[in-house]
């Protein structure tokens, strides 16, 4: 905060100086109003560390200017207004050093990032002349920082490197807090100026500015800046003889270390997420679409929690290995330090048995764990969450929360934490009406609306996920899959509660082999197979996904990742197999690879065609630039056709729409005379049918397509099903 800064009345080249000043506030703002007679890019070079910061923390300047610009600024501030360098990558704005090192640098990389920031609206300019027909000769500017406080200051200071650095300047400050009208009167003077309500300056376009070389001392031309282009912090001391003091050095190392929002500002569900997170007593279940953030507005709780308490803890628990890294990367991402990942940290348990015996004398120190539902349910983990001084004071977030109301997990909920989020985009536990309850009790949220909830409707229309085509492609059971169906649903009979109808919990590996029949069906590689070629003569299936049925489904409480069978090695070859054939260039992305970021990154940039997975790709893959998505699994599983659709919906700048072919298991020779088994076969079929085209562009077509007569024949209520799956989007 910039009230956090001992400011001065005054500040003088020589006593205390200017620099000095501006690197402090820039640290402690978010904000950054400047009225100027000149304007020079050097003047960003020459407070490189703080600007860095500033630019980090999603700081935001606007500048008023004269009519005179290097030919340099000039070209680079029309190329950012132009848009003409949107391949910058934004990542770097979130490494301070390299952000420092490419803004004190006069190179084409500084260039390039200056009209980065100018085409993000991160710093914005007005170019003015006098209304007299002299110069716009203002030097005034104003400071504000996340709360609203504001600095403002005026004197000499020209914003260039050799006013900044070599010159005799004077500047005169004032603050809100101890001069609240003087400081308004200076932020008024800006927004006049700046929105063309100030008589004294008439506003000019960009092409009307000229060019001149006005910084000459102690150099002659803009190209012998390049001798003074190292990096600051290795040739501050000697460039002039005002270094930075070793305070403020100081200062600007902790700043550093903060954390901080890694995107320019927060979207409206991080808010709203966190708002209602507080309003139920910091417990809660985040209901959101695939895709939409969770791991962000998790992460951006725990941001504010300790920009309200001073210190951040957090024991993060995710199904997967692949889950932990994008987790890890994405805390990364945030600033937050002393990251333990128990995937990735050989050194864990030390690490975590350290951090115990600190807390006995520093309870708030800084952590983040991360670590798989498998681990975090093991001996030496609990260990650590029953025994550790201050446990009660961290922030536990599930990933993919349905997993905790696994049975055997449910002894292990960390009840002494009291802060607590469940993320996943389908909470309720198929067939486990008691591991539900036990769910929505621990994170005090229950369904449908849960604490907060983002749904993939909201998500498409916000343009947060892409829109999509949807094409549902009917599949025969032979009759001996038909057959056996019936057998186990006779089975089942004996399995259904009296009182509510439903199914008991023993009756889940019943279901479960029922489930597998639909699967598994043999006229899905016939499907496929006429698909491929259909496809062949239209266009070829780069950037496809290729979800294959699974033996079964992963227990991610008692292990860490998708253990692959043998059963799935051999289905998946089968289809493999015919892209193959077809002279695709694909891969069989299946549990344990080695290679895996390599393989998603040559998935990435084209030279893998077709990625072919079973459950793998469910959870933790986040490949954006995949835009088709063939379904042979035909799971009725909510939880995995949301996740699979978000996979293949998230945005790309090179990806228009996504389309997805799913293949839809149906009874052989549909009739009006057909078993109730037979019917339920093609029912829990529908009902995904209809939740994927609802939200479909060519939803009509679905619904008044083949699905119609299909429906018609087995006297089933089309649009009752459709507004049943309608009304879960609302």
């Amino acid at each position: 905060m910039l009230t956090n800064i001992d400011l001065k009345n005054t500040y003088s080249s020589g006593l205390d100086e200017p620099r000095e000043f501006f690197i402090e506030a820039l640290i402690e703002s978010k904000k950054f109003d400047l009225g100027l007679g000149y304007f020079s890019s050097s003047g960003i070079r020459s407070l490189s560390y703080g600007f860095a910061l500033f630019i980090a923390n999603n700081g935001k300047m606007r500048v008023i200017i004269n009519d005179i610009l290097s030919s340099s600024d000039k070209n680079a501030i029309e190329n950012g207004l132009s848009n003409k360098v949107n391949d910058f990558e934004e990542k770097l704005l979130n490494d301070i050093n390299g952000l420092t090192e490419t803004l004190s640098k006069e190179d084409e990389q500084f260039y390039r990032c200056f009209s980065y920031l100018i085409s993000t609206n991160r710093i914005e300019f007005v170019a003015a002349i006098s209304a007299k027909g002299g110069l716009a000769h203002d030097k005034y500017g104003i400071f504000t920082d996340e709360r609203g406080n504001k600095v403002a200051f005026i004197g000499s200071t020209n914003f260039s490197k050799t006013a900044l650095e070599f010159n005799s300047e004077t500047i005169t400050v004032f603050s809100s807090w101890r001069e609240p009208y003087r400081v308004e009167e200076y932020q008024n003077l800006f927004d006049n100026s700046w929105q063309g309500n100030d008589s004294r300056l008439i506003h000019i376009p960009f092409d009307r500015v000229k060019t001149k070389i006005t910084e000459k001392y102690p150099i002659t031309s803009l190209n012998d800046l390049i001798e003074f282009g190292n990096h600051l912090r290795e040739n501050d001391n000697f460039i002039n003889n005002k270094p930075i003091s070793e305070n403020l050095l100081k200062k600007i190392h902790q700043k550093e270390q903060e954390p901080r929002f890694p995107f320019p500002e927060e979207r409206s569900i991080q808010k709203e997420a966190y708002a209602a997170w507080v309003k139920n007593d910091k417990k809660g279940i985040f209901a959101m679409a695939t895709g939409s953030g969770k791991t962000i507005t998790a992460l951006n709780c725990v941001l504010k929690s300790y920009q309200e308490e001073g210190y951040y803890k957090t024991i993060i628990v995710v199904p997967t290995q692949a889950l932990a890294l994008q987790w890890e990367q994405e805390a990364k991402n945030f600033n937050f330090q002393n990251i333990i990942s128990t995937h990735t940290n050989k050194n864990w348990k030390e690490d975590l048995l350290r951090y115990s015996t600190i807390s006995n004398v520093n309870p708030n120190r800084n952590i983040v764990i991360i670590t798989t539902y498998a681990t975090f349910n093991r001996g030496d983990f609990q260990s650590f969450v029953l025994n550790t001084k201050g446990i009660e004071s961290f922030i536990y977030i599930a990933d993919e929360a349905h997993n905790i109301g696994a049975k055997n997990t449910l002894k292990y909920l960390p009840k002494n934490i009291e802060q607590r989020i469940g993320l996943s985009a389908t909470p309720e536990r198929i067939y486990d009406e008691g591991g539900s309850k036990e769910l929505y009790d621990f994170f005090n949220s229950t369904a449908p609306n849960y604490t907060y909830r983002f749904t993939m409707k909201q998500a498409i229309e916000q343009d947060i996920l892409c829109h999509y085509d949807y094409h549902p492609i009917f599949v025969e059971l032979t009759q001996d899959e038909i057959e056996e169906y019936k057998e186990i649903t006779v089975k089942l009979q004996k399995f259904i509660d009296a009182e509510t109808g439903k199914y008991k919990k023993d009756a889940e590996m019943l279901l479960l082999q029922r489930k597998r029949i639909i699967h598994k069906a043999k006229n899905k590689k016939k499907k496929i197979a006429a698909l491929l070629e259909d496809l062949k003569q239209k266009h070829s299936l780069n950037y496809t996904f290729v979800f294959v049925p699974e033996g079964y489904e992963p227990n991610y409480t008692e292990i860490d990742d998708y253990q692959i069978q043998e059963e799935d090695v051999h289905i998946i070859d089968e289809y493999a197999q015919m892209f193959k054939e077809r002279g695709y260039k694909y891969y069989k992305y299946i549990g344990g690879l080695k290679d895996s970021e390599q393989v998603l990154k040559n998935f990435e940039n084209g030279d893998i065609q077709v990625l072919l997975s079973m459950k793998c790709l469910d959870e933790g893959v986040d490949i954006p630039r995949a835009e088709y998505a063939i379904f042979c699994s035909s799971t009725g599983n909510p939880r995995q056709f949301v996740q699979r659709r978000g996979r293949v919906l998230r945005k790309h700048k090179d990806k228009d729409k996504a389309t997805i072919w799913d293949l839809v298991v149906i009874p052989p020779n549909i009739s009006e005379d057909m078993s109730s088994a037979e019917r339920n076969i093609f029912l829990s079929e529908i009902k995904r049918v209809v939740n994927f085209a609802a939200l479909a562009d060519n939803e009509i077509s679905i619904i008044y397509g083949e699905l119609s007569g299909l429906c018609d024949t087995l006297h089933i209520n089309l649009f009752e099903i459709l507004e049943q799956e309608q009304q879960k989007y609302n």
